[in-house]
């Protein structure tokens, strides 16, 4: 991925839901300009969400979603609805695609029902306005923003993107990762594992996250691995470092290699920061000195990718957590978008910094275990406290 181009989890994520002939896909290809869905008067023709990463002015990078008629009955009309559902969890504005001939049945208020409790932004954008009766109007709907608009016709096409745009502030409350914590000229040591799980040829998103950003708030970094890292601390730098961030699976080496007063943190606790998170990992951390014999533990991860044979997630984690509690511990693994609805099996959810993920989607797994009554962590949380620096790994943030 090029340092320039902005992460799907970085992006504002907008959703077209829906009956299904409302009309959705025409609109999201209005919206687009673009042939982005399958357009069909045949009722199903969209089974699956349709998602695009692209420019959209004038909000700039956003994820556009096309999702399924969320009025479909039987079994693949259930699937359908479920997808929706999914796709609600990352949707930070959410776009009520109504047929104006029909006006709101249970499907809508249903919908309009949900993105209220999960307190997401939405408007009502009634389709098909060029078949509207002159002066007639919809009455309107309590708390809703409304818009009569034409996919057909290109009626209020640009005042529909217009409006979305100035709903987008929610997708703007996140910290920085790294940005505000250094001062210019901060020097900033990166220690990045090479080893068998490390991709070939490129660098995982959070570390280029970091460098974008140290780069930006005119710090220097120095990118190192945990094997040359003693060496360049005592005979290649003439300085101490003002902070050392490195992948959550060399903490160990790492800290034992750092001045005690050095600063020292984790992409992945940065990255829980990013996403909304940290507290609660931190506290959830705490939960691993509480984990028996059989107990349940879900490690997840937001992407999807080939395990390696030391994988952190399904192999070092589920071994160091072992070690530490000396308990068989019950270690079940999900990725991508394979997060469970039912939490409650289990006695504590690992997960991964989630940088894949919007934030939005991040802190509703989160709040999903909490809900449940299940305590909710992450890698870099999770392997300082296990190896005892947890208060160290979070000074560079609370002080």
């Amino acid at each position: 991925m090029s340092l320039n181009e902005t992460p799907s989890g970085e992006r504002v994520h907008i959703g077209f839901f829906g009956r299904g002939n409302a009309g959705k896909s025409s609109l999201v290809n209005a919206v687009t300009r673009q042939e982005l869905s399958v357009v069909s008067d045949t009722l199903g023709t969209t089974t699956d969400a349709v998602s695009k990463a692209m420019e959209l002015l004038p909000m700039g990078p956003v994820v556009i979603i096309d999702t399924p008629g969320f009025d479909d009955e039987g079994s693949l009309g259930q699937l359908r609805v479920k997808k929706t559902r999914q796709v609600l969890a990352k949707t930070d504005i959410a776009v009520l695609v109504a047929d104006i001939g029909a006006g709101l049945g249970v499907c809508e208020l249903e919908l309009i029902d949900i993105f209220k409790e999960q307190k997401t932004p939405f408007l009502i954008a009634w389709n098909k306005a060029d078949l509207l009766e002159e002066d007639a109007i919809r009455p309107a709907v309590d708390g809703c923003e409304q818009m009569y608009v034409s996919a057909l016709a290109k009626t209020n096409i640009e005042e529909l993107k217009e409006k979305i745009a100035s709903m987008t502030v929610s997708s703007q409350t996140a910290p920085p990762i790294v940005g505000d914590l250094v001062k210019p000229m901060a020097k900033v040591v990166l220690v990045i594992p090479i080893d068998e799980s490390a991709p070939k040829g490129r660098l995982i998103l959070p570390q280029q996250q970091v460098i974008r950003e140290l780069l930006e708030a005119g710090a220097v970094s120095i990118c190192v691995r945990e094997t040359e890292l003693a060496g360049l601390l005592n005979d290649m730098m003439p300085q101490k470092p003002d902070l050392v961030i490195t992948d959550s699976q060399a903490f160990k080496r790492v800290a034992a290699d750092v001045p005690k007063d050095v600063l020292l943190t984790s992409f992945s606790i940065l990255m829980a920061r990013h996403k909304g998170f940290l507290e609660e990992a931190v506290q959830g951390c705490r939960m691993i000195d509480k984990l028996k014999e059989n107990d349940k533990v879900l490690i997840a991860e937001g992407c999807t990718h080939h395990r390696q044979c030391n994988d952190i997630g399904s192999v070092k984690i589920p071994r160091w957590l072992r070690e530490h509690v000396g308990a068989q511990l019950m270690i079940e693994t999900c990725s991508g978008r394979d997060f469970p609805d039912d939490l409650s099996q289990y006695a504590l959810v690992i997960h991964c910094g989630g940088c894949m993920l919007n934030e939005r989607e991040v802190l509703s797994r989160m709040e999903r275990a909490k809900r449940q009554g299940v305590p909710f962590t992450n890698y870099g949380t999770a392997i300082a406290y296990m190896n005892g620096i947890l208060e160290r790994s979070i000074e560079v943030i609370y002080g």
